[in-house]
């Protein structure tokens, strides 16, 4: 039983959004290891953006 855990920023990420994420993982372990997607369990975590850090720095939203 594929378990998928999916980490995200809080920044409005849609339903429509998610649901091809959910949709698009369950496909990938579907093709690639053969796993049935009526046992692939997708999680989505959305993580406050002030908790999320990259180049070892805290991430604010404000850089593209």
């Amino acid at each position: 039983m594929p378990y998928i855990n999916i980490k995200v920023t809080d920044e409005q990420v849609t339903k429509e959004q998610k649901r091809q994420l959910i949709e698009g993982a369950t496909q990938l372990v579907v093709d690639v290891l053969d796993k049935n997607p009526k046992t692939t369990h997708v999680v989505i975590e959305e993580i406050p953006i002030e908790n999320w850090g990259v180049n070892g720095t805290q991430y604010l939203g404000t850089e593209k």
